[in-house]
């Protein structure tokens, strides 16, 4: 990610990489998952690049996002903040898992500034909560005993199982230097400074009809099982959305299978072909 901007927000200087393209249409904002940095869009920016403004920062705790003080804050805050000092009045996000959430959230508090919406495996605040499968939940056992024992490294491997092979996978189904991404990221993550408390927003779910259109939704059938559900729910909910099941992908379409995501992006209408 070669950063082009800090915007300082309290507490913290976000690191953010703007390719403006003058084509006409709001920038495509990137916004990552909770178990990665903004390296998660590296095939979705370099598709990008030279055919539509595109954007991606990374969050208070993640990547090069310096934290200065731990802070209450909030992510649609901060969003908010980096769109503000770059000018930008209207955009179209994408979010995967938590960068979905922060996505729905932005788009419920500040509507006309949200161009348009794709939601990738997107976590909700207020969802109901989860009822585990047996193999989601012996993973998600197994790292709460490593973040007990403050093994790092275990938790790591462990998450990098659970969101990047799917729960159900053997260990290693996604290797090479996607694998060695995830764990960069994550790594980095698991042992940044606090960047302080998030703080909660309203619940989205059961105001997600709200929303409105262009709205997208992309999954991968390998992810857990209960997310997979959810976005089914979605968009039975939201009949306008457009929906893009992926066959053979987890919980991370963008940096498992970057050529798939730029498709759906591309039929979907954000990316020339």
């Amino acid at each position: 990610m070669q950063i082009t901007h800090r915007i300082a927000v309290d507490g913290a200087a976000l690191a953010v990489e703007y390719r403006p393209h003058d084509d006409g249409r709001p920038p495509l904002v990137f916004l990552h998952a909770g178990v990665t940095d903004g390296r998660l869009w590296d095939g979705a920016m370099a598709a990008a690049a030279g055919r539509r403004s595109a954007l991606r920062m990374d969050r208070r705790g993640f990547g090069q996002t310096r934290i200065e003080a731990a802070r209450p804050h909030a992510w649609i805050a901060d969003l908010r903040a980096m769109l503000d000092a770059l000018g930008l009045a209207c955009v179209e996000l994408v979010g995967c898992s938590q960068g979905g959430r922060i996505a729905i959230d932005f788009a419920l508090a500040w509507p006309e500034r949200v161009a348009g919406l794709t939601l990738v495996a997107p976590s909700v605040s207020g969802a109901p909560a989860p009822a585990l499968d047996a193999a989601s939940q012996a993973l998600v056992d197994a790292i709460g005993a490593a973040e007990a024992a403050g093994d790092a490294d275990e938790v790591n491997r462990l998450e990098a199982r659970l969101w990047l092979d799917g729960p159900a996978q053997p260990e290693g189904r996604v290797g090479g230097a996607a694998r060695a991404l995830f764990l960069a990221m994550n790594g980095a993550a698991l042992r940044s400074p606090s960047p302080g408390e998030p703080e909660a927003p309203a619940p989205a779910w059961p105001r997600l009809e709200a929303l409105r259109s262009p709205l997208r939704l992309v999954w991968g059938d390998l992810d857990l099982p209960h997310l997979v559900e959810r976005c089914r729910t979605m968009a039975a909910w939201l009949p306008a959305a457009r929906c893009w099941p992926l066959a053979g992908v987890a919980h991370l379409p963008p940096l498992e299978a970057p050529q798939v995501f730029n498709a759906v992006l591309r039929e979907a209408g954000l990316l020339e072909s």
